[in-house]
């Protein structure tokens, strides 16, 4: 080893989980931590990490462009997270009264709130506006120590501006730091101009799928399978008709009711099932038996005062279940780009333990989206995503709350955010937002 572009020393606790497939039940408290540990990086990939001291030993003659102090502090992969409406516009701060006196979601959405208030939002929206919207959210959890994500369409509602979603989504990539994986969810909710049409709407959305798929502008497809939006049926012709076209199967799942859609996502072979707060027990043993990885957002549950959260640890210990965890960043059920306070809510009300908490942010959620391969856990060869916490251990993340605790990020073996400064001006893909 002749050259390495960044040397990371001085890390109290190095932490991830260990290969590149899913970890499932047990497994998910399967970390490795190493101790006084050393990251080498080339390329943009970690060529070499363990005990300080080995790695130096083994880098003895190489040259070494750049080195980094990390104070002591935990190093993790970079998080993750699977779930989110990143591209929308407006916000919908106007519903918070009507949830605390008790409206449900659903009649919200049935009144013209909900969904349908930020489709009017979005529409109104240029593309360049919802891109600066957007990008600021990135902004903001790159600092939460968020290296990848997924945005999902769904607030057009029509061809024209599902696209109009799906190509900001894009350009996110090409330039923003952070990685955007995009979702087409064209069925996220029948818009007014369809109300008493749902079935017309399926066609219309089967229909803006092959342009979707020419452009190149998603890898997965997604659902609201719930009671008062789209039935198993419809779920399953837009899934299938997606799958067809080469987009892989994502679903809301079984969020307010136990429609069924946990066991339609095992029969389709979905990558994914999101949500699973009403899940019923023979769901959870299709999502098993098809390899269907459950996305739980605790956040939404949270913020929608919800009295009952996703069965996570029936997932964990009785169905073996590789459980991942994200925000759903939303402007309605859950309007928050924190991955910290859903470390929290995973700790406080889905009962995970620190180890799975990370095993969910990190590995789970890059298979997730398909990346395990590339990102997920610190492994030689793999892309160094690295978030560094201002924290000794894992358990101290989900303890000392209501904080950020990030004090660096690491992208592709770039230093993005360092003491809590962002510093990507330097190191970003491209163009920034003034």
């Amino acid at each position: 080893m002749e050259q390495m572009d960044l040397l990371l020393t001085g890390i109290g606790c190095l932490a991830t989980p260990a290969g590149d497939v899913l970890r499932s039940g047990k497994e998910m408290q399967e970390i490795q931590e190493i101790k006084d540990a050393a990251i080498a990086i080339q390329g943009g990939r970690i060529a070499l990490f363990g005990a300080e001291a080995d790695v130096r030993n083994k880098l003895k003659g190489a040259a070494i462009t750049e080195t980094l102090d990390a104070g002591g502090r935990l190093v993790t992969p970079g998080l993750i997270d699977p779930h989110t409406h990143l591209v929308h516009g407006g916000s919908r701060e106007h519903e918070l009264a009507l949830k605390r006196s008790g409206v449900p979601y659903l009649t919200i959405l049935a009144q013209g709130g909900g969904i349908l208030s930020t489709v009017q939002a979005t529409r109104a929206s240029s593309e360049q506006a919802l891109y600066e919207k957007a990008y600021r959210s990135l902004d903001t959890m790159l600092m939460q120590g968020v290296t990848t994500v997924e945005a999902k369409s769904g607030y057009g509602l029509s061809l024209e501006e599902e696209l109009k979603q799906l190509r900001a989504a894009k350009r996110l990539n090409e330039t923003h730091p952070v990685d955007v994986v995009s979702t087409f969810m064209g069925a996220h909710a029948v818009p007014s101009e369809y109300k008493g049409r749902t079935d017309a709407y399926v066609d219309l959305v089967c229909a803006m799928l092959p342009e979707v798929a020419q452009e190149g502008l998603a890898e997965f497809c997604d659902v609201f399978c719930e009671q008062g939006v789209f039935t198993v049926a419809q779920s399953r012709r837009i899934l299938l008709e997606g799958r067809r076209l080469g987009l892989m199967p994502k679903i809301h799942a079984d969020e307010i009711e136990p429609l069924g859609g946990a066991e339609l996502a095992g029969e389709v072979g979905a990558i994914s099932a999101e949500h699973l707060l009403a899940a019923s027990d023979e769901g959870l043993r299709q999502l098993a038996k098809g390899g269907v990885i459950p996305v739980l957002l605790p956040g939404t549950s949270f913020n929608l005062g919800m009295n009952k959260h996703a069965r996570a640890r029936e997932m964990i210990d009785t169905y073996n279940l590789p459980v991942a965890l994200s925000t759903d960043y939303n402007p309605g059920s859950c309007p928050t780009e924190s991955m910290q306070l859903i470390i929290m809510l995973a700790s406080l009300n889905l009962k995970m333990t620190p180890e799975e908490i990370l095993t969910a942010c990190t590995i789970n959620a890059a298979n997730a989206i398909g990346r395990g391969r590339q990102i997920g856990s610190i492994e030689i060869g793999k892309r160094a995503d690295l978030s560094l916490f201002d924290a000794p251990n894992l358990a101290y993340l989900p303890y000392h709350f209501g904080i950020n605790h990030t004090f660096g990020v690491i992208k592709n073996g770039q230093p993005l955010v360092w003491d809590r400064q962002m510093i990507y001006a330097q190191a970003g893909k491209g163009e920034s937002v003034s």
